[in-house]
């Protein structure tokens, strides 16, 4: 396993559900993602539960697995607060919780939290820097520095190069895979989440798996062209494909496996089904017997410095 992967596992699961279950739910999720010998759980923060306390549960739901903020809304909540909270999960569950910051979306921010919206790159900067100068936190506590950035862009791939551990990557084919590992460099941690449909037969999930490319493409459209798909709004069955890992187990398993070829060091796996209300366990089992994962085992605890 590289050691840029220290403390994650080399394949984790993106929880993107756990906003549709009780707490009680995701507490027994939780524990069904561990017992499988995931090494990270991620979630997003969007519209649902508050991405500190949504940690906290996880946290307390679970033994020994990472747990991963995987887009907190730096819209929704000052860096001296988020420092703060990052330093108490960090004291109360040493080595087990990594910070993923998301620089947010117009209508979240602007809409729905009333902020104004600023140039994702510069406000990210800037709110990275009022992070590491935060003077709240637990005693003996200190400015951590063990963070990913969720980036897409260029830019924001550079700075997480720059002022994080790595960057997360939601929802990109395997060649932007590889484009991002260029920016990052040999030291930065790349942690890449597939999109999948699971069916043992490729042809059943095709129109899920169409429909998960298509809310995907609004925030990609530029880089898709890019890596060489010109009309990406067509979205012909080779984007569709590129985008949403679906059909069998062996299928979707080996579509990590040309993550990990092109770089990634971690790659966690967003199940999509028709019922997002119920958590994807019986997916979650599938792919553990095709994927490097030992059940009731996860990987070894973060040990990075504090500061």
């Amino acid at each position: 396993m590289s050691v840029r992967a220290h403390g994650l596992g080399r394949v984790g699961i993106w929880a993107a559900d756990f906003d549709h279950l009780s707490a009680s739910e995701v507490r027994k999720a939780a524990d069904a993602v561990e017992d499988l010998g995931y090494g990270t759980l991620w979630f997003p923060e969007t519209t649902g539960r508050e991405a500190m306390a949504q940690a906290a549960i996880l946290l307390a739901a679970t033994r020994h697995i990472t747990v991963a903020s995987g887009m907190t809304d730096i819209y929704a909540r000052d860096p001296v607060t988020a420092a703060a909270a990052q330093r108490t999960l960090e004291e109360a569950f040493p080595g087990r919780f990594l910070l993923g910051l998301w620089e947010s979306h117009p209508s979240l921010a602007q809409g729905i939290r009333g902020h104004r919206f600023g140039p994702a790159p510069a406000t990210m900067r800037t709110y990275l820097d009022a992070l590491d100068n935060a003077p709240f936190g637990p005693p003996a506590t200190v400015a951590s520095q063990n963070r990913v950035l969720a980036a897409l862009d260029p830019g924001m791939l550079a700075l997480a190069a720059e002022r994080a551990r790595g960057a997360t990557v939601l929802g990109m084919p395997v060649e932007y895979t590889r484009a991002a590992r260029a920016v990052l460099g040999d030291d930065g941690l790349l942690a890449i989440t597939q999109l999948c449909v699971l069916s043992h037969d490729h042809a059943d999930t095709a129109d899920l798996a169409r429909t998960t490319a298509a809310a995907a493409l609004p925030n990609r459209r530029d880089l898709l062209r890019g890596l060489g798909h010109e009309n990406p709004d067509a979205l012909d069955g080779r984007l569709v494909d590129a985008l949403v890992a679906h059909g069998r187990a062996e299928d979707i398993a080996q579509r990590v496996q040309e993550h990990f070829d092109a770089g990634a060091d971690h790659v966690s796996l967003h199940f999509v089904t028709t019922t997002p209300d119920s958590p994807s366990v019986r997916q979650w089992e599938q792919l553990a017997m095709h994927l490097p994962v030992r059940p009731g085992t996860s990987a070894a605890p973060l040990s990075l410095p504090a500061g």
